[in-house]
């Protein structure tokens, strides 16, 4: 009887996913609970015009903490169209022209990312808004959220290369056999 466990590598990578979904997941949290407090320090005259900064900062990391996890499970918006009218050999071609852009695209955007926020830091430059903390702080979340990303489509990319089905594919259709159609709404 053949092993169907996965391997290190494979658990290593579903976990960098779902870490970076965690980290998004506590991104909204901690905006729930700043917003919160923001209501309540304004009930009370409390200074609270930070919180803005602090939220949108939030928000953005949220954002791009959450693309790898959600791409990985079919949450992501995709136009199938067209490949729902193609033979299965010509979508998996498709699947593996439009993961190859992707991977180009998105590893373009880490790096332009990473040298962004590397400028931020070896200039110093400070957020100008409420809170003045170095910026490349919160931007960070931008680029390890897309290396994430980008971790993510390569990975998929291989694995259609290799003849398996694409996750996002398969999520979505272990939804729908499940009768949860919540994604079509």
């Amino acid at each position: 009887m053949p092993d169907t466990r996965p391997g290190a590598v494979r658990r290593s990578l579903d976990g960098l996913y779902a870490f970076g979904g965690v980290l998004a997941a506590l991104c909204v949290l901690a905006i729930l609970l700043l917003m919160i407090g923001a209501s309540v320090g304004r009930m009370a005259n409390w200074r609270v015009s930070w919180i803005n900064d602090v939220v949108a900062w939030l928000c953005a990391a949220a954002a791009f903490l959450g693309m790898a996890y959600s791409f990985r499970n079919g949450d992501f918006v995709r136009v199938t169209l067209l490949l729902e009218s193609v033979t299965p050999a010509v979508r998996r071609w498709l699947e593996i022209l439009s993961l190859g852009i992707a991977s180009v695209a998105i590893a373009y955007l880490g790096w332009w990312a990473a040298r962004f926020t590397y400028d931020s830091w070896r200039f110093n430059d400070i957020a100008g808004n409420m809170v003045a903390i170095p910026i490349w702080i919160p931007q960070m979340s931008f680029v390890v959220g897309s290396a994430i990303l980008v971790i993510a489509v390569v990975d998929e990319c291989v694995g259609v290369l290799r003849g398996a089905k694409p996750s996002y594919v398969a999520r979505v259709e272990e939804r729908h056999a499940r009768g949860d159609f919540s994604e079509e709404l």
